[in-house]
């Protein structure tokens, strides 16, 4: 497990990452949400031994990162930068990583170039900044590392290869209880891959949670009530969000769908169902009640 207590790293008179406490639970996929300058890729690189903590502490398992080099061959970070050596080619790549990560696997490597269509032999500065992505993502699991460190790496990936790689996370999430760490920008990117997610803004964490554990208590309902009541008269629900268009409300409320559902059969509306959140709507639920507007922060 990876735990970051108390992380705190400035450059100059700009704090980049604030105070941060986080653990990361292992076969797990923690997304670190939040806009250019939130403190994302600081963050990862304290996580992956790059940057030494100004204040606080991160570490894997009870061991710190920084300087430790056994620590280090557990995880393989891939920045939102790429960097290959000049006139380098994947081969020359699987070379050098096979010297850095023993498990590296060569035959997986491979086949996974076909798959992807990447051509072994040619040189990587001819790559589009997509395939560069994708050569990125090959080298990171083929290292057969515990933990994968992953700073934006959908940017830049057609619909198709994201949905390859996100499968091939998951594949091995339960082959070898893999745990990847995205950070990204797009909450939609990281929805149906993540099981935990961490919002940062300015430097802190804002609000993180288990996604089960939120959509498990908050729900959207829309409905018609009876004539000559409105949304108000629903005093037993603990409404967070309402809209009106006509005679149809839709509230966002928390409790568990058993809950919400006793609480709506009572009332004896003219109609009601219950629909599901989808992340996106779920972080603005959440954020607008701690008095930020999440629209403006990473939409």
């Amino acid at each position: 497990m990876i735990t970051a207590e108390n992380l705190t790293k400035k450059f100059d008179d700009i704090v980049a990452v604030d105070h941060v406490s986080a653990k990361i639970r292992d076969g797990s996929v923690f997304g670190l949400i939040g806009t250019n300058g939130a403190g994302k890729s600081t963050f990862l690189r304290m996580l992956s031994g790059i940057l030494r903590p100004d204040e606080g502490t991160v570490t894997i398992d009870g061991e710190p990162i920084f300087e430790n080099e056994k620590v280090k061959g557990r995880f393989f970070y891939i920045s939102d930068d790429q960097y290959f050596f000049n006139n380098a080619s994947p081969l020359d790549m699987m070379e050098f990583y096979s010297r850095i990560y023993p498990r590296f696997d060569r035959d997986r490597y491979r086949n996974l170039l076909g798959s992807f269509g990447l051509e072994v032999r040619r040189k990587i500065h001819t790559f589009s900044k997509g395939m560069k992505k994708q050569l990125s993502v090959l080298c990171g699991i083929c290292a057969n590392t515990d933990y994968l460190f992953c700073d934006e790496t959908f940017d830049g990936l057609d619909p198709v290869m994201r949905q390859a790689v996100k499968s091939i996370f998951a594949n091995d999430m339960s082959e070898r209880n893999l745990t990847p760490i995205i950070a990204s920008h797009n909450l939609r990117e990281l929805e149906d891959i993540c099981d935990h997610v961490g919002l940062l803004h300015r430097g802190g964490i804002l609000l993180s949670r288990d996604l089960d554990d939120m959509k498990l208590n908050i729900h959207k309902v829309q409905c018609v009530l009876k004539d000559g009541e409105t949304f108000e008269d629903l005093t037993a629900l603990q409404r967070i969000k309402t809209e009106t268009r006509g005679k149809l409300y839709t509230i966002t409320v928390r409790g568990t769908r058993e809950e919400v559902e006793g609480l709506m059969e009572s009332y004896q509306p003219v109609f009601y169902e219950i629909i599901p959140l989808s992340l996106e709507e779920i972080f603005i639920s959440e954020t607008e009640v701690a008095g930020y507007d999440i629209k403006k922060l990473i939409l």
